[in-house]
């Protein structure tokens, strides 16, 4: 199973809490996560993008940096990992975010991939007067179809002729290509959002479902698979969990009812009245599960919380379920949780022997 790591482009990483842990973003911290996610033999690291953040006391993303620079940056200081940048499509042009892949896969040597977001938060794009509208809801997986295609025709062939509804390519042109196979990430969750994936996508992500819950995420596989058996193509999905994990598993659960304890209720209301705006029966449900009450102090991601053995145990189930690519994790402390997940965890894991073998044969 493949492992990454959803690092903290915005304030306080996925923790909408007093009583987490309280930081900037910066390039020195993203660099220091993913260079020792690298040495731990993680596969991946990716950014998201995010353009204006919840408010409450902790101004939760009000401060983010920009992920496709960011990822420039990291993919001078990597060697192996690979790096996904996210493009907020609304605020790009295809033929530009083909060119900025190309170079940043220039600079890889050819580890780079894109993350394609339609856009849910309005007043990220009202503030800076780019909101198509309201009904952009119902046809915003139309427009990202025409945008995936412009940037597959740039990477595999260097040009583009596209006439369609939402762009017009005129000997449309991305020189160099890529030197390796882009790959495409979509983590639509609504119908159309998976239709999306299994035409366009190399991997769909898809929200981990509640608390030691490692399985519940098995619907969203099993409906990707129904999706890729129309279309013939091989798109599997990778889940994003949060991991707080400690020696024993009432150190862990500790910290957890710490979090929630101190969840910003402010900014959570925020992130409430946002998801509401999208009325739609067929809205994303990552959307509607990031703002269920339930426990929404991390965005309501799957989480798991309990000792090093035990969060190894759950990791391996989720391996197991059919369709299952891999994990994107994130962390209440992220370097200290990517030492604790490469030191105590990942040995622990059938999953991921194979990666155990083969660091201790580099060591």
């Amino acid at each position: 199973m493949k492992v990454g790591v959803f690092i903290p482009i915005g304030n306080n990483g996925w923790l909408i809490s007093e009583t987490a842990p309280q930081y900037m973003p910066t390039f020195e911290l993203n660099k220091q996560i993913v260079q020792r996610a690298e040495h731990y033999g993680f596969d991946f690291a990716l950014s998201m993008i995010k353009l204006r953040g919840f408010g409450g006391k902790t101004e939760f993303w009000e401060h983010n940096l920009e992920s496709f620079t960011l990822m420039a940056g990291l993919a001078a200081v990597t060697s192996k990992i690979q790096l996904f940048a996210t493009a907020a499509t609304l605020t790009l042009p295809p033929a530009i975010v083909a060119r900025m892949a190309s170079t940043i896969d220039s600079i890889s040597g050819g580890r780079f991939g894109v993350n394609l977001v339609t856009g849910w938060q309005r007043p990220e794009y009202s503030q800076m007067g780019m909101w198509p509208g309201d009904e952009f809801f119902s046809t915003r997986y139309e427009y990202l179809g025409e945008y995936a295609q412009v940037l597959r025709d740039l990477w595999s062939t260097g040009h583009s002729d596209l006439k369609g509804k939402y762009f017009t390519m005129e000997d449309c042109r991305v020189s160099p290509k890529p030197q390796a196979d882009m790959k495409i990430i979509c983590a639509g969750s609504s119908d159309a959002g998976m239709a999306f994936s299994a035409q366009y996508a190399d991997y769909n992500f898809c929200f981990g479902k509640g608390v030691n819950t490692p399985a519940a995420f098995a619907p969203a596989t099993e409906r990707l698979l129904a999706a890729t058996a129309k279309t013939g193509r091989e798109v599997n999905s990778c889940v994003l969990f949060m991991v707080i994990a400690e020696e024993t598993e009432a150190a862990a659960r500790a910290k957890w009812e710490l979090y929630k304890d101190g969840a910003d209720q402010e900014a959570l209301k925020w992130l409430g009245d946002q998801a509401a705006v999208d009325t739609r029966s067929g809205s994303d449900t990552n959307v509607r599960q990031m703002s269920d009450p339930t426990s929404a102090v991390n965005i309501n991601m799957g989480t798991l919380v309990g000792s090093f053995e035990q969060v190894a145990k759950m990791l391996d189930e989720v391996a197991a379920v059919p369709g299952t690519e891999g994990v994107m994790l994130t962390f209440d402390d992220f370097i200290e949780g990517v030492e604790k997940f490469g030191q105590r965890i990942q040995p622990l894991m059938k999953s991921r022997s194979a990666v155990v073998e083969t660091l201790k044969e580099i060591a």
